[in-house]
């Protein structure tokens, strides 16, 4: 069976203020019921492991309260890897969820870094969703350059953030950092649902997004393992 790895933050405030933060609920539901529901084993993996921060939630979103009741989806986000734990050539995909808390874990964990890199090296799926896309901005491939060099790319818009009166909260703007690394940004209007699929890396604007990356995964999935089957076997 294919399997797909889940990262959520492990970070519970917002740099040294005293608002809590943690994985975006809706970002890893809605992705995880579609991996789950296509024949996708799915793992979860968090920068610390163990059971992970939920930022604010509501629960007049049937998808939450399907996975909140989801025993085997809640053993295995509670009981996330750290990604030293884990070996990439077992996952064909990795797929970064928001919450504000990535803006502090993901971009410098080396580990987490590695394991994206080795799946996207080895012909497997990226993605990431709304401030996931933190994980990105310093993931460099084996040849030196950023993954995101020169693709095209969206996440949690200067925007957005300003809007949702995080801005100042923030270790750095993403939407800019993203620029400043190559990737050919590109966004829709504030809030609105936005991706992009380029090659094997799928980005989504915000988690108006998530569903439409999630199936991108999956519709790339099916076609990389389309191809694996059409390859000649040896006899």
């Amino acid at each position: 069976m294919q399997r797909i790895l889940i990262a959520v933050t492990s970070c519970d405030h917002k740099g040294k203020s005293s608002e809590s933060t943690g994985y975006e609920l809706s970002e890893v539901s809605h992705a995880y019921l579609i991996f789950r529901d296509q024949g996708y084993e799915v793992d979860f993996v968090s920068p610390k492991g163990g059971n992970p921060p939920i930022e604010k939630y509501t629960l007049s979103d049937v998808i939450n309260r399907a996975f909140l009741e989801d025993q085997d989806a809640q053993e295995r986000i509670r009981h996330s890897f750290r990604p030293e734990q884990l070996y990439a050539h077992n996952y064909q995909a990795i797929y970064f969820a928001g919450g504000f808390g990535t803006m502090w874990d993901f971009p410098d964990n080396a580990a987490l870094q590695d394991l994206a890199r080795s799946v996207y090296e080895s012909g497997g799926i990226v993605g990431a969703v709304c401030h996931g896309p933190a994980a990105l901005v310093n993931l460099r491939l084996s040849d030196g350059r950023y993954l995101v060099t020169g693709k095209a790319v969206c996440a949690f818009t200067n925007a957005e953030e300003s809007a949702s009166g995080h801005l100042s909260l923030m270790p750095f703007s993403l939407e800019s950092k993203l620029r400043e690394r190559g990737a050919v940004l590109r966004k829709g209007s504030p809030f609105s649902r936005h991706r992009e699929v380029s090659g094997r890396l799928v980005t989504g604007q915000n988690q108006a997004s998530t569903e439409s990356v999630a199936r991108a995964m999956v519709d790339l999935l099916e076609q990389r393992q389309q191809k694996l089957d059409d390859y000649p076997q040896a006899s």
